[in-house]
Parts: structure tokens; sequence; C-alpha cells
């Protein structure tokens, strides 16, 4: 089955208590990251995800129910049809002045970098010096390359970007000899 083009969507905006229960489960997280390479069925996301049939079903029409998974096409299989689930849109994005957002976001990010393995070797924290010009240009640069990602999984392993541009509570030392 080949996706429906998805390249005009707009990202959904998670507005409501429904998107963040369906999304803050970490199952359910891991279901929409595999979501987002291809339409799956129930038993590739059982696969994918290593838990039972059963399991992966309550936690789709808990997806559906919550408006960010949709069916998106059938197969015939041996013995019966297969149902595909896709994600509504290509992506999903927090509204502006959502004040959790970003707190959402973060634990979001914690919860793939902290699984049972700690593998986070790459996980470094900086601070730099912008102007609001170019932090605001630095953000959309970052927003315009991750809207368009490569995601095709014979290419390697998927590794998670988490990039957050805030003031940092910095102090500016003085100039020296001051």
């Amino acid at each position: 089955m080949e996706p429906r083009p998805t390249e005009d969507d707009e990202p959904l905006v998670l507005d409501s208590p429904a998107h963040f229960k369906a999304l803050g489960h970490p199952v359910r997280h891991r279901m929409v990251n595999a979501l987002r390479q291809r339409p799956a069925t129930l038993r590739q996301l059982a696969e994918a995800t290593g838990l039972a049939k059963g399991t992966v079903s309550h936690h789709v029409r808990v997806l559906q129910d919550a408006g960010l998974v949709r069916a998106g096409g059938t197969r015939q299989v041996r013995g019966g049809t297969e149902q595909y689930f896709e994600l509504v849109s290509r992506g999903f994005r927090l509204p502006e002045d959502e004040g959790g957002g970003a707190r959402f976001l973060v634990e979001a990010a914690l919860g793939e970098m902290l699984p049972e393995r700690d593998d986070t070797t790459h996980t470094r924290l900086s601070h730099l010096w912008l102007t609001p010009a170019q932090a605001r240009a630095l953000a959309r640069s970052i927003e315009t390359a991750a809207a368009h990602p490569d995601q095709d999984p014979e290419r390697g392993e998927a590794f998670g970007l988490l990039v957050s541009l805030y003031r940092a509570d910095v102090p500016r030392l003085p100039a020296d000899g001051t």
C-alpha cells in the first residue's frame, strides 16, 4: 500500500486534552513515530513494537479517537482483509501560545532518549549568543529542515532531534578589564 500524498497537509495543531492524552503514552508515541514512515497494519505495528496485536489495536483506537490516526486503505491477504492506519497529517505542532507545549515535547523526547538503554552519547547542551532576528532565522531554518525529513528506514537508524531555542539564563560577563 502506498501512502496517500500528504506534502500539502498542514501540521495538525495539538490543542485538545485527547491529543495530549493519546500522545502522552509511550507506546502510542512509538506507534506515531512508526507511522511517520508509512501507513501500517495492526500486524505490522505489532511486529515493529514487539507488542501483542490486541494491545496494538487498543492503542490505535485511542489514537483514532483522538483524531491523530485514520484508516488508510486495505489489502487482501489470505483469509481476509488487512486495514492500514496512517497519520492524519504529515506532522504535528503545538499552538504558539501553548504554555505547557515545550514541557510536553521535552518529556516526550526524554522518553525516547532514556529508554531501558541509555545511549545518549551525542547529547550536548550549548548556548548561542544571538540577536532576536538571528534566533528567529535559525528557528525557521531548523523548522524547514525538520518539515521534510528523509523517511527512508532502509538508509539507516532513526535518530531524534530535539531542538529548543530559548532565552537562557546565562549571566553576561562585563568586558575584560572593566
